[in-house]
């Protein structure tokens, strides 16, 4: 949830460039095409999120690139072309009881296969 401090800002600095999918709104600095080529400034780009936390995992990919500059194209409104081997966009699981834990993590019992016989442990001799 943006701040009060964000919202006026937007709305007195901020022209709504589009939305994605998950409702968050991405803003420019109003005017902000007016920064000469040769100068290193770049037009101000942020986002206000939708309901929920304000977590930057939630920005999709082709939105994270316009945010950032590697783009100044913004997505279109009915979003990019989806591709086979393409995977729906994932929030960040970490501290979830969804996130990854690999064999032998604590919390799933603590215990894991035992080693090939490939491996040799090193020792300072």
């Amino acid at each position: 949830m943006a701040t009060l401090g964000t919202r006026l800002f937007t709305w007195l600095n901020g022209e709504l460039v589009g939305r994605d999918e998950e409702g968050n709104s991405y803003f420019r600095q109003k005017g902000g095409g007016t920064v000469h080529r040769d100068s290193l400034r770049r037009e101000r780009r942020w986002v206000i999120y939708a309901d929920g936390p304000d977590e930057a995992s939630r920005v999709p990919p082709e939105w994270h690139a316009w945010l950032h500059h590697w783009s100044n194209e913004t997505p279109p409104a009915e979003g990019i072309a989806r591709r086979t081997w393409m995977k729906d966009h994932q929030h960040n699981l970490s501290g979830t009881g969804q996130a990854y834990r690999p064999p032998g993590h604590t919390l799933l019992g603590g215990k894991r296969d035992r080693a090939t016989g490939d491996y040799e442990a090193w020792s300072p001799e």
